[in-house]
């Protein structure tokens, strides 16, 4: 996550008091579909595709290493790295957090049912585990 992504986000949660932050995942991901080849087959993206594949690689290394088998674990398991990430990363995004002034709620968006998963809620102590 690049420091636009950074500075984006916080800009939201600071300047425009955006009080939720969405990490959405999605199935047929083709940034976890890649990173899987690379690790899987040893295979490389060309262009940008390389950096995004280096992105997205520890959290298909973490799948694999807790023995995960299903694309939509994958996809689970990079969205959970990625709030872990932003909160890491962004120091104001975490007080906004710690706070009680922000939430990331990081999310797994089925495209043919229109549905989404919650995978995983920072800042929320009542967030509903249901499908929306």
């Amino acid at each position: 996550m690049g420091p636009e992504v950074l500075g984006s986000v916080e800009y939201g949660v600071n300047l425009l008091e955006c009080p939720l932050v969405v990490v959405l995942g999605h199935d047929s991901c083709g940034a976890i579909a890649a990173t899987r080849d690379a690790v899987d087959n040893g295979t490389t993206g060309q262009g940008y595709v390389r950096d995004v594949i280096e992105r997205v690689t520890p959290s298909v290394l973490a799948s694999h290493a807790a023995g995960r088998t299903q694309n939509a674990e994958f996809i689970a398991d990079h969205v959970r790295h990625t709030v872990e990430l932003l909160l890491d990363r962004s120091r104001p995004l975490a007080e906004a957090v710690e706070a009680g002034r922000v939430a990331v709620v990081g999310l797994s968006y089925r495209l043919t049912a229109g549905s989404a998963q919650v995978v995983t809620v920072r800042g929320l102590d009542d967030w509903p585990d249901t499908a929306y």
